[in-house]
């Protein structure tokens, strides 16, 4: 039996978004482990929480995969396009 599927919509608890947050981070983070090994691809992932708070994960130095990614000036993919019109994926 597989999961319930839930609405994707701001939750209104704070105590629940949090609980919520902390969990879609790591697992957020270990997607991202995951695909850099698996992939052999660098991966730099940036995260502000609702109070400002930064977390990052970078496969290899942060620094120098954000360096790549400014000077880089081919066109590329962004994820926005990936979204539908209310920043939904399509």
């Amino acid at each position: 039996m597989g999961r319930k599927k839930i609405q994707i919509a701001r939750i209104m608890d704070e105590r629940n978004r949090h609980v919520t947050f902390t969990k879609r981070k790591f697992g957020l983070m270990k997607k991202a482990y995951e695909l850099s090994v698996l992939c052999d691809c660098e991966i730099a992932l940036i995260i502000f929480n609702s109070t400002n708070k930064l977390f990052q994960y970078a496969s290899t130095d942060m620094d120098k995969v954000l360096l790549k990614y400014t000077e880089y000036n081919e066109p590329h993919e962004s994820s926005r396009q990936a979204h539908g019109p209310h920043g939904d994926f399509a």
